[in-house]
């Protein structure tokens, strides 16, 4: 028997998160830690019940678009019963807004990311208008957990994910929106920014950071990611 773990990419969704590109940085992760990959660009192998069985974990960039109930049903059906699933930014905490079923397994979903000063705005969808400098704090759960354990807070200037979640997450790291002149929100709003979840003997790990590659490249990110891909694992 092989000790070959099979991993499944599935990838796709709006093109601004460069998902080609940025799954690209860590299929060869994956592949030297032993797994098989197999890359998809729609989630129709979700309904692939014989094959969904033998994937030890699900690494899905897939921004928005949508997922047929055949399908979402496979996806929840393989993580029950033990395959690993984890993603970053919106190509997980974003995809299949209209299955509900989707956003209570994975335990957040994106709402807004508050953008600079309307004044300093280039306007037309730039997509820098989003772009802040923001902290990811390391929560003391996150300081012992293996994902996250030996990194400190730390800084980006990118997109800061506003995030609607609930208390069944184990949160390892938070970012917090402060209360600017020009926001409607009158107190500081803090959301998880890593975090697990155990979904039937399914593990999800969700990390909000991610926009584009040049982020998955910041050395915290990207060790946050890897060992999160390994710990979702089967």
């Amino acid at each position: 028997m092989s000790d070959t773990k099979q991993a499944l990419v599935v990838r796709g969704g709006w093109f601004g998160h460069e998902p080609v590109e940025a799954t690209e940085l860590f299929i060869p992760y994956l592949e030297s830690n032993g797994f098989s990959v197999r890359v998809e660009e729609s989630p129709k192998v979700y309904a692939d019940a014989e094959y969904m069985a033998t994937v030890d974990l699900v690494l899905q960039t897939m921004t928005m678009s949508t997922i047929e109930m055949e399908e979402f049903l496979g996806l929840r059906a393989a993580i029950e019963a033990g395959t690993g699933m984890a993603g970053w930014h919106g190509g997980i905490a974003d995809s299949y807004r209209n299955t509900s079923q989707y956003l209570q397994m994975i335990g957040g979903q994106f709402a807004e990311h508050p953008g600079k000063h309307p004044s300093e705005r280039k306007g037309d969808g730039d997509q820098s208008d989003n772009y802040v400098p923001y902290t990811i704090n390391i929560t003391d759960l996150g300081r012992h957990h293996e994902i996250t354990a030996g990194i400190d807070d730390f800084d980006l200037v990118s997109e800061q994910y506003w995030v609607l979640h609930d208390d069944y997450n184990d949160v390892l790291a938070t970012t917090t929106q402060a209360v600017r002149p020009w926001d409607p929100w009158n107190r500081p709003i803090t959301s998880p920014a890593v975090w697990t979840r155990q979904w039937g003997k399914g593990r999800i790990f969700v990390c909000t950071a991610g926009h584009h590659v040049d982020i998955l490249e910041d050395p915290n990110v990207r060790t946050i990611i890897e060992r999160g891909l390994l710990w979702a694992s089967r």
